[in-house]
Formats: structure tokens, sequence, C-alpha cells
């Protein structure tokens, strides 16, 4: 797991949520950020709630895992 350091980095992230979501509740996902080092995860309903960072060759496999179902 990669934590953030820095309250101001976080800030600066560019969430966005998978084309893929369900549009009838949209605050009903998850929502990603990408970094040169890290891909964060964060519940849409819980902003300021915990992040899960992983790796970019970590979130490609379970990318890539995921689109198997």
């Amino acid at each position: 797991m990669i934590r953030s350091t820095s309250a101001e980095d976080a800030n600066e992230l560019s969430w966005f949520k998978s084309t893929y979501s369900d549009s009838s509740d949209p605050n009903d996902c998850v929502e990603v950020a990408t970094t040169a080092t890290a891909v964060l995860v964060r519940d849409s309903k819980n902003l300021q709630g915990p992040r899960l960072g992983l790796s970019p060759t970590a979130w490609a496999s379970f990318v890539a895992y995921a689109s198997e179902s």
C-alpha cells in the first residue's frame, strides 16, 4: 500500500469514475486518481475517507483480472 504524505498532494489529484459506472446513483461507486507512482482508489460517498494506493503494476493486474468476469 502507498500512503500520501501530504494533504496538499491529495488536493491536487484529479479523481474520475469509470464510464461503466451505474448512472442511476452517481454517488454509488469508486473513484480513481493516478500519480506518477501510484493509482489511488476511494469511495465516492466518502471523499475524505481512506484511500487505497496501488502500484501501477498492481493496478494493471487487478484491471486485467476484473475484466475477465
